[in-house]
């Protein structure tokens, strides 16, 4: 059994140089979310969603100066005017809480669509890439510790996606 482990190990470190794998990394996320398309797309989502942020931040800056007031002058209030006041500061950060739920919910449902709609792209210009560099593996950016700067081809991505879009 240890001769055969050896022999395997042997014969491992004994393969030429030509027989490595050609691997880069790409950080998907980074490449499609800087790319032209989707900074179109920021624009038109923030232009849509520029009332519910209105209603969010308003809901917020609403809790804050009940908060702020609670602590200026609770002291002095009796004990069902801070009651009440303290409930109004609840119900605010629960509205607040539940606005901004909603908020990020329908960011992200619009953002996973974008991510969709990318999708054939994107995997076209890997395919590409991965063709133009002779690759035999590209790695999600996510799963490496350290890459030189001559495998990450993030920024290739890129210039490709702003290519297929234009």
């Amino acid at each position: 059994m240890r001769k055969g482990m050896l022999a395997l190990l042997l014969a491992l470190v004994a393969l030429p140089a030509s027989a490595e794998m050609k691997i880069a990394v790409v950080d998907l996320r980074q490449a499609v979310f800087s790319s032209n398309a989707a900074t179109e797309f920021t624009e038109l989502l923030q232009g849509q969603m520029q009332s519910e942020e209105t209603r969010v931040r308003s809901a917020q800056e609403e809790a804050r100066k009940l908060q702020q007031r609670l602590e200026q002058d609770g002291a002095m209030m009796n004990d069902s005017e801070r009651q009440r006041l303290t409930s109004q500061y609840e119900q605010k950060v629960q509205e607040f809480q539940q606005l901004r739920g909603q908020f990020d919910q329908v960011v992200n449902q619009r953002q996973q669509q974008f991510l969709q709609q990318a999708r054939p792209l994107v995997d076209a210009a890997m395919e590409a890439i991965l063709e133009e560099y002779q690759l035999d593996l590209i790695l999600p950016a996510e799963a490496v510790v350290y890459v030189t700067p001559d495998r990450d081809l993030t920024d290739e991505l890129r210039r490709r996606l702003n290519q297929e879009v234009e």
